[in-house]
């Protein structure tokens, strides 16, 4: 006879009533009792669950099974917990009942677990060590710090980032030649149009925010195709009047296949031989998984590469800091480009960033960033490969993001479909055709683009579980 739970009138807790049964240990056959409830409906969201001590009176085991059983359930997302408000059933969890939204009903509107590509994991920002940076930064900082200070940057800053990209991507530079900004379209403002006037020649497929920003600049783009081995470099003989290309040759954004040498070598020369620039977004440099990641473009010609980073995927994208390696020629344009310093990044983050990197902590970030983050496309690659071997993950083992391409014949309402059900599951991704150019002529490809860098440690499990749900089937 199953067992079952019903908790008296008592001050301890609210009345209750779980099946517990199945083959598990206690907490297993808890946790699946509860989420039953809760899929069922039985436990509406908002519900206040019983304090642990008085469900483990009742059920006769021990305390720490049920706590345990609280904390998963939490980290998975059906439950919330607060201090002074007790555990309850999270208002969220709700999209996670069923596999396919049927007909008649809206996909959800608010997402249980974030796979939105670009976003490292927030709870993993280094806390500790930011701060202990900026106490020793503060502390040695000199008067004029806190003064107008260099349009540039601070000085500290720019000879760490000038140290460690030449160690870390094979950049070539002095700390003259570098300006702080607050990010890549930071760095995409000052310098166009103002600095590099005229079209520009762009991926494919890349952020629609980038391109946005660049019409509002009232600049034309020119799409490029991309293979296997990066941006086609033979499209620039086409692409007249354009000024400069911007690129991302480590990673391509968002189908995650590397420049191959011999176009590195192609595009390099084009920039040579025409007098324009290649703007060089190195957006994920840091994070390859299978191997040394590649160097930078502009290591193979300072004068015609623009290198452009930020720490908004190493880091936190609210750490507001970017970085430009610019051409000799290009430092003052840019500079008076910038103009005021209410357009500054902030002093005190560029004090501490310095000196997170001098001391080494920047680098134990991102080699604890990088085993984390590819243990999770590892795991979603298992996943994918037992719930849809008929989906490909695309791309090298690099990055914060993956794209599931749907198979050969698939077309925008595959994907779109795909995409509403894993709204159904709370699922909030995006779908690779948003990435696409307007006036792309290459083959379109479909599929989703999965940020599995997002979510924190507890919450990837029960993210990787509802995108397995979401997937679709073969045929």
């Amino acid at each position: 006879m199953p067992e079952s739970w019903v908790n008296p009138a008592e001050s301890l807790g609210a009345d209750l009533h779980l099946e517990l049964t199945g083959p598990g240990s206690r907490r297993a056959v808890l946790i699946r009792a509860l989420r039953d409830a809760i899929r069922s409906g039985r436990l509406a969201p908002g519900t206040r669950l019983p304090p642990y001590r008085s469900l483990a009176a009742d059920l006769g085991i021990a305390r720490n099974t049920v706590a345990d059983a609280y904390a998963e359930l939490v980290a998975e997302g059906w439950l919330s917990a607060r201090q002074g408000s007790g555990t309850r059933v999270a208002h969220r969890a709700k999209p996670l009942t069923p596999t396919r939204a049927p007909a008649h009903r809206a996909p959800v509107s608010r997402p249980t677990h974030n796979l939105l590509q670009g976003q490292p994991d927030a709870a993993s920002f280094p806390r500790t060590a930011w701060l202990a940076a900026a106490r020793r930064a503060l502390t040695a900082a000199p008067h004029d710090a806190f003064g107008p200070g260099d349009p540039r940057g601070r000085p500290e800053l720019r000879r760490a980032l000038a140290d460690y990209l030449a160690r870390t991507r094979g950049v070539r530079t002095d700390p003259e030649r570098i300006v702080i900004c607050s990010g890549f379209a930071h760095a995409l403002r000052l310098l166009l149009p103002a600095v590099l006037p005229g079209p520009l020649a762009v991926e494919s497929y890349g952020l629609p925010f980038h391109r946005d920003l660049l019409a509002a600049a009232g600049l034309r783009t020119h799409p490029l195709g991309i293979d296997e081995h990066g941006v086609e470099s033979a499209d620039l003989a086409a692409a007249k009047g354009v000024q400069a290309v911007l690129l991302t040759p480590a990673h391509q954004f968002p189908l995650g296949v590397p420049l191959h040498p011999d176009r590195r070598a192609a595009v390099i020369n084009w920039a040579r031989e025409s007098g324009r620039y290649l703007l060089e977004d190195d957006y994920d440099g840091e994070f390859r998984y299978d191997r040394k990641p590649v160097g930078a473009l502009q290591g193979l010609d300072p004068e015609r590469v623009l290198h452009i980073g930020s720490v908004s995927k190493s880091l936190s994208p609210a750490v507001r800091l970017g970085w430009m390696v610019l051409p000799d020629r290009l430092v003052d344009a840019v500079l008076e480009a910038k103009g005021e310093r209410e357009a500054w990044a902030g002093v005190t983050d560029q004090l501490t960033l310095a000196e997170f990197l001098t001391h080494g902590a920047y680098d134990r970030h991102i080699r604890r960033m990088r085993q984390r983050y590819r243990r999770r496309r590892d795991q979603l690659i298992d996943a994918v490969a037992g719930h849809a071997p008929h989906l490909t993950v695309t791309g090298i083992a690099a990055g914060l993001h993956a794209v599931l391409q749907l198979p050969d014949g698939a077309g925008e309402p595959d994907e779109q479909a795909a995409l509403r059900a894993a709204r159904w599951q709370g699922l909030a991704l995006d779908g690779l055709s948003a990435y696409r150019h307007p006036e792309a002529t290459m083959p379109a490809r479909h599929g989703l683009v999965v940020g599995y860098a997002t979510p924190s440690d507890s919450a990837f499990p029960a993210a990787l579980e509802a995108l397995c749900r979401a997937l679709p089937p073969l045929g």
